[in-house]
């Protein structure tokens, strides 16, 4: 992990622990950010530096299980979209948002909860669909004009997300195998979602915070901050990059 870099905001501390890191928020409050926060992005140079083909492996364990959990929490590939001039977001990853949060990027999966995902919404057939956008968020305002249009929305933008079964407060070893076309990612072993591979570059990221976010295909939109008593935590050991 020399390479990691490490981000706080607010209430929160980035420490070691043995062969790996934890990530800590404590007394977070709703009228300030609190995030902890490890990644390999870089400020000069090369500033995503990871590719396809990529294997992430990873060990981690939260404080909490899933219903303990505020704000959102995760690991993985993302293309850290806000970092200069805004970018259309792509991720491939283990995330974790609680309620009020409500991000709902495949047909029949909730919009919050602990979940694989991946997404990259800088696709071709993605940003074609974008003058579409006026005309089809009030028809997706209906369950049957939902079920009609979002999935060609979904292919386009490459969303593909399932449920997490496996308990938050226990120790999973996580992969994540990053393809040119097809992209896995596993749980101990097993394949949990196998999707369309966002587009490179990437870089490594694995935080906890005190944020929610509301973006729906019907056109609900919303930030905030959450109250977090006491302390929260993720802890990631044994994380290993290879191409």
């Amino acid at each position: 992990m020399d390479t990691l870099e490490t981000y706080v905001a607010g209430h929160a501390q980035v420490s070691p622990i043995g062969d790996g890191m934890r990530m800590a928020i404590f007394d977070a409050s709703a009228r300030a950010y609190a995030d902890a926060q490890i990644h390999d992005y870089r400020r000069r140079g090369r500033r995503l530096p990871h590719r396809p083909p990529l294997t992430l492996r990873l060990r981690a364990r939260f404080s909490h299980p899933a219903a303990g959990l505020r704000g959102t929490a995760g690991f993985g590939l993302w293309n850290y979209p806000w970092a200069r001039l805004p970018a259309p977001p792509r991720a491939l990853w283990f995330f974790y948002a609680s309620p009020p949060s409500d991000m709902p990027l495949a047909l029949g999966v909730p919009g919050r909860g602990w979940k694989a995902a991946a997404l990259d919404t800088g696709r071709v057939q993605a940003l074609a669909l974008l003058p579409l956008a006026p005309l089809a968020v009030p028809l997706m305002r209906s369950y049957a004009g939902y079920r009609l249009l979002w999935p060609p929305i979904q292919r386009a933008v490459g969303a593909a997300e399932a449920p997490l079964a496996s308990r938050m407060d226990e120790w999973h070893r996580y992969a994540i195998i990053w393809g040119e076309r097809r992209s896995a990612l596993r749980v101990d072993g097993e394949t949990v979602l196998d999707a369309p591979s966002p587009r490179g570059p990437m870089c490594f990221v694995a935080w906890v915070d005190n944020q929610y976010l509301v973006v729906t295909p019907q056109g609900r939109l919303g930030w905030g901050l959450l109250d977090v008593p006491g302390e929260q935590w993720l802890e990631v050991a044994d994380l290993r990059i290879e191409r």
